[in-house]
């Protein structure tokens, strides 16, 4: 006869709390998990504030003298004044900054405008149509890039003086178009893939075309990916500063190679040039504030697999 153990009260009891704590210690609002959730947002916050305040303390120095700027040690609570933009805005040179600003702004936004005609359609041909060895052809776009600038910047140099296109707006134009490209192929790539076949099959029933489709369909589904792109473009062609340096002098000078003007051999411009670089910096400040809810959209599109 199989003789049946039925357990103790006090062993029932333990057995029911040990069952509870378990059941408390994976509880999304346990404990546990609270103090893991406070030790990844203080560590987000110290990241955060390591990445601000270089952009602080050139602010804080844009707003002190000369003197005080380059004092050591810094001078937090020095008196504040606004000489080092008087002298940006060409208040004592007599050097406008709005030509500069407004190159780079040309060159910014065609070459950007460019980059995503050409980008779309190409990530559209390796995301949702059959290719051959697509892998392939993105190892050959991301190895574009591997190649540093300074090593093709004498071809470049030598090119743009045979076609006379030195200090031209339309060959800086060309090259920071050819330099984003290949990053906007991979990641319109990989955002055009997260969108459902579905939708493409029943737009190529309803005799849409390509162009069409790409207008009607892709466009409106990637917006957001499609603006996380185009600030990215954007904002490496703004802040680029080898090539136009080297290949624009009066008439095609960039903001950042106006920038570079207030370093000087002589005397102090520690101020002068962080009024400079904060002035400057402003544009894809606003642009990134601006986007910043399609931006976060854009960059977790292609995330979630």
């Amino acid at each position: 006869m199989t003789t049946l153990t039925v357990p103790s009260a006090p062993e029932t009891r333990r057995a029911r709390d040990a069952g509870a704590g378990d059941r408390s210690a994976t509880r999304p609002g346990s404990k546990a998990t609270r103090r893991g959730n406070t030790a990844a947002g203080i560590v987000a916050w110290v990241v955060a504030l390591l990445f601000f305040f270089p952009v602080l303390w050139m602010v804080l120095t844009s707003l002190h003298s000369e003197p005080d700027a380059a004092g050591n040690p810094p001078k937090f609570f020095a008196p504040l004044t606004l000489d080092g933009y008087r002298t940006f805005f060409g208040s004592a040179s007599g050097a406008s900054p709005w030509p500069p600003l407004i190159n780079s702004a040309e060159a910014s936004v065609v070459s950007t405008l460019l980059v995503l005609c050409l980008a779309i359609p190409a990530a559209y041909a390796l995301a949702v149509k059959p290719v051959r060895r697509w892998t392939d052809v993105m190892f050959f776009f991301l190895s574009t890039k591997m190649l540093p600038v300074v090593a093709g910047l004498l071809p470049l140099y030598i090119i743009a003086k045979q076609i006379g296109a030195l200090d031209s707006m339309g060959y800086l134009i060309v090259l920071y178009t050819a330099m984003n490209l290949p990053i906007a192929v991979w990641m319109m790539r990989s955002f055009l893939a997260e969108v459902p076949p579905a939708l493409f099959e029943a737009a190529s029933l309803d005799g849409a075309g390509i162009v069409r489709t790409l207008r009607s369909v892709i466009i409106p589904i990637a917006s957001p990916g499609i603006a996380a792109t185009a600030l990215i473009c954007f904002i490496f062609s703004w802040n680029e500063l080898l090539l136009a340096n080297t290949l624009t002098s009066t008439v095609a000078q960039t903001a950042p190679v106006f920038l570079t003007s207030f370093v000087t051999s002589q005397g102090l411009f520690l101020a002068k040039v962080s009024a400079a670089a904060t002035a400057i910096s402003l544009p894809v400040l606003i642009a990134g504030f601006a986007a910043q809810d399609k931006l976060v959209q854009g960059l977790s599109l292609g995330a979630v697999k």
